[in-house]
């Protein structure tokens, strides 16, 4: 084993600069044929690849080189470096939430939903897995689901923007399992007290009535995953409002974005293909 772990190290390190050589890689080609590619990179993982080649085995530097391979929506080349990770560190949490949330970002759901189920067993207060695991069950259609883990996830919050972000999933995923009365009492005691200006602290303003819908998508959202974000959110709440033809026009707005690795415009994907 330990001339294995050795050698996978040794692999680490000389497979680095390959990276840069995927820098336009094609990451995800949706149903409709559309082919999304990831982008160059701008200097994070050119020294997050530094840092990892002088200590191959740090399990802090690998995830360092998988966050900033993510930034440059180079999705695939992070999932292979959480992948020499775990061949490294087979039983971290950290790199499994991490590979999860990546397989979630190329639509590979199962994969997703195994590394993160798996990541949960192993350690069940990371706030990361608990979040992502529900927006697959989400994708999945699996609302009950959904709602247990956005439940699990929420008072771990580790900010104002990711409280917003799983009280709004929670609120999504009771809706959608038809636990109207338990979405709107979790509303009502305000567990994302903490002032945020995220895209889904616009979307709980909708849900609690502060704003019309007219007022959720603004002509500051230019964005791409901002944009897919907010159409997405839209055509849920139509959605559960019964308005299933309002609802489609706005997941077909989130697709139209462009942002194709917000969980917005992965969900609306999931969507149109329930509605149709």
């Amino acid at each position: 084993m330990y001339h294995t772990r050795a050698t996978v190290a040794l692999a680490f390190a000389a497979l680095l600069p390959a990276v840069v050589a995927n820098a336009q890689s094609v990451q995800y080609t949706s149903p409709a044929g559309v082919t999304y590619r990831a982008e160059a990179d701008t200097g994070p993982i050119v020294r997050a690849e530094r840092s990892l080649a002088a200590d191959p085995r740090n399990v802090d530097r690998i995830i360092a080189l998988g966050v900033a391979q993510s930034g440059a929506r180079q999705f695939r080349e992070a999932i292979a470096t959480f992948t020499k990770g775990l061949a490294l560190h087979p039983d971290h949490p950290m790199l499994l939430r991490w590979r999860g949330h990546r397989f979630l970002s190329v639509r590979e759901f199962d994969r997703a939903e195994a590394d993160l189920t798996r990541g949960a067993k192993l350690d069940s207060t990371i706030y990361g897995i608990w979040y992502h695991l529900g927006v697959v069950q989400f994708a999945k259609g699996d609302f009950d689901a959904a709602a247990r883990s956005f439940a699990r996830a929420q008072p771990r919050a580790p900010d104002a923007g990711e409280l917003a972000g799983s009280t709004d999933w929670l609120w999504m995923s009771l809706s959608r399992a038809g636990r109207g009365a338990e979405a709107k009492s979790m509303l009502d005691r305000r567990p994302d007290s903490l002032a945020t200006t995220v895209a889904y602290a616009q979307r709980l303003r909708l849900y609690r009535g502060e704003i019309v819908s007219d007022a959720v998508l603004t002509p500051a959202d230019t964005v791409d995953v901002q944009v897919a974000t907010l159409s997405f959110g839209l055509g849920n709440w139509y959605l559960v409002r019964g308005d299933t033809a309002t609802a489609r026009a706005w997941f077909e707005r989130s697709v139209r974005s462009g942002g194709w690795p917000g969980f917005g415009f992965i969900i609306s994907e999931a969507e149109l293909r329930r509605t149709r």
